[in-house]
């Protein structure tokens, strides 16, 4: 598949438009995380409060705090969330895009987009059990 730089760019300008903030990217990720309802994965209690970071949530019953991230991709992600889901993005819908290209396109390190699209691509490729990448994808695809 042979991809122009025209439509890569077009991509992420769409996708700089309906995400521009840190906080329309957790939004998105705690709407496709928690679609069909919070369940501890502690206790299993399906009751929860407001965490105390953005969109995280806690457990009424045992206290147990989960934020939008954990046990998803995007765990213990150090890049801005926004990169992280513009390299997603990228990865996803251009599949031959290399890290080298990623890694111009989006002013970071080479290392930083190779390791960030392995994870992503093992998750595509059923090595990692993730299937709120798939889910994430398709959420996106309607908006890009």
């Amino acid at each position: 598949m042979v991809t122009s730089q025209n439509d890569i760019h077009k991509v992420l300008q769409n996708f700089k438009h309906h995400f521009d903030t840190e906080d329309a990217c957790l939004k998105l990720l705690s709407d496709k995380k928690w679609y069909h309802g919070f369940v501890c994965r502690k206790c299993g209690n399906t009751n929860y409060c407001k965490g105390k970071k953005k969109y995280a949530r806690r457990c009424t019953r045992c206290k147990t705090e989960e934020s939008v991230t954990a046990n998803t991709l995007f765990h213990r992600c150090k890049i801005p969330m926004s990169e992280a889901l513009e390299i997603t993005v990228l990865s996803c819908l251009f599949t031959d895009i290399s890290s080298y290209e990623l890694s111009r396109l989006l002013g970071r390190r080479h290392m930083t987009c190779y390791n960030f699209q392995k994870k992503i691509r093992e998750c595509v490729d059923g090595k990692r059990d993730d299937k709120f990448v798939k889910e994430l994808m398709e959420e996106i695809k309607k908006v890009v």
